[in-house]
């Protein structure tokens, strides 16, 4: 059994000048700092899947894709351990691309766990309540903590150009309590190990 936790970092955003890109890739960097984690980044703009219209459900498909695109994704979801999902909140809900790309695969995402960092109106909650209930429905295990942006934090971190920048994140590491982010990553990565185990791989 390998040891290395594989967290893929799904960006669900693929619209223009997205704020997305900024928490998708601290996120990612600061996974790559925890020993016996491998992390990347999955950007949406890079699978342009058609939109779903399979005859038959994913969950009958036997990962079987003629499409270069699925199978693409198909893979990277397939050798994940764990998932972090960045998404906007859109009309109290998360946007289209990304429900598309979740929908067309179901064995892929099966017993692994998932949290999720969403900003937008009410810090995207509302965005990150639908997608719990999506994950639930593909056999995958949302983790309690989650990260929330406010739009005022959005909109002052956008004035700086870099998205590298993780001085800009700071803010929402600190307060009364514990780190968030070391708390958010370690209910994940804890419960991805037991997962993993369990799967037997």
């Amino acid at each position: 059994m390998d040891g290395k936790i594989k967290v893929k970092v799904i960006l669900g955003s693929i619209r223009q000048n997205r704020f997305g890109e900024r928490p998708a890739t601290w996120i990612n960097e600061e996974l790559k700092s925890w020993d016996g984690v491998e992390a990347e980044l999955l950007d949406l703009r890079e699978y342009p899947m058609p939109l779903f219209d399979s005859p038959k459900s994913p969950s009958m498909m036997d990962m079987q894709y003629t499409d270069p695109i699925l199978k693409k994704w198909s893979e990277k979801i397939r050798e994940a351990d764990a998932f972090i999902i960045v998404s906007p909140e859109y009309n109290h809900g998360y946007p289209g691309p990304l429900k598309n790309a979740i929908d067309w695969l179901f064995p892929e995402w099966n017993k692994k766990p998932v949290g999720f960092v969403s900003y937008g109106s009410a810090g995207g909650a509302r965005a990150i309540e639908q997608l719990r209930q999506v994950a639930i429905e593909l056999d995958m295990v949302p983790i309690r903590k989650s990260i929330h942006i406010n739009w005022e934090f959005m909109m002052n971190s956008m004035k700086d150009k870099s998205i590298t920048n993780a001085d800009l994140f700071a803010p929402l590491r600190k307060g009364s309590g514990p780190d968030r982010l070391a708390v958010f990553m370690e209910d994940l990565l804890w419960m991805a190990r037991a997962l993993k185990a369990a799967r037997g791989q």
